[in-house]
């Protein structure tokens, strides 16, 4: 199966994740949103959209593909970079038509690393989680959980 992995990422824990899915699947093809358009989707088996989040929203890259999208295309998979697994991440950043043809979503972890935040962000994650330093909670079984789905 011919499959295409779009993400968008702002400091490179999705891309990090995408990668990793690619590895586990084969035959698979990356493409960042942040450079520009994407293949043309017909030429792919199944189709993985991912994202990191930022409160509570996902990148604006993917939000602009998704309204590109067309309703009968069959997204196999949805996966999200973040700290915090909460449905409504899907459910306010999705369109439904999209979530109701995907078969699995995930949250597969993320990464807060101080040396690429910016103040505001650093501000918010000692605020949120309590911490300063270098995180990632990157779950290399959720990757590999997330990938037998598809």
């Amino acid at each position: 199966m011919k499959t295409l992995i779009l993400y968008a990422t702002k400091h490179g824990a999705t891309a990090d994740i995408a990668q990793h899915i690619a590895d586990e699947i084969g035959n698979a093809t990356l493409h960042n949103l942040s450079n520009g358009q994407p293949p043309p989707l017909q030429g792919f088996d199944r189709i993985v959209l991912g994202s990191s989040i930022y409160a509570g929203a996902i990148r604006k890259e993917l939000k602009r593909i998704l309204a590109k999208i067309p309703a009968n295309t069959k997204i196999q998979g949805i996966f999200l970079s973040c700290f915090e697994e909460n449905d409504e991440y899907f459910t306010k950043n999705f369109p439904s038509h999209i979530l109701e043809n995907t078969r699995t979503k995930a949250f597969l972890g993320g990464v807060f690393d101080p040396s690429k935040a910016g103040g505001i962000e650093r501000a918010v994650v000692k605020a949120v989680i309590k911490r300063t330093e270098y995180i990632s909670s990157i779950s290399n079984e959720k990757i590999k959980a997330f990938v037998s789905k598809l």
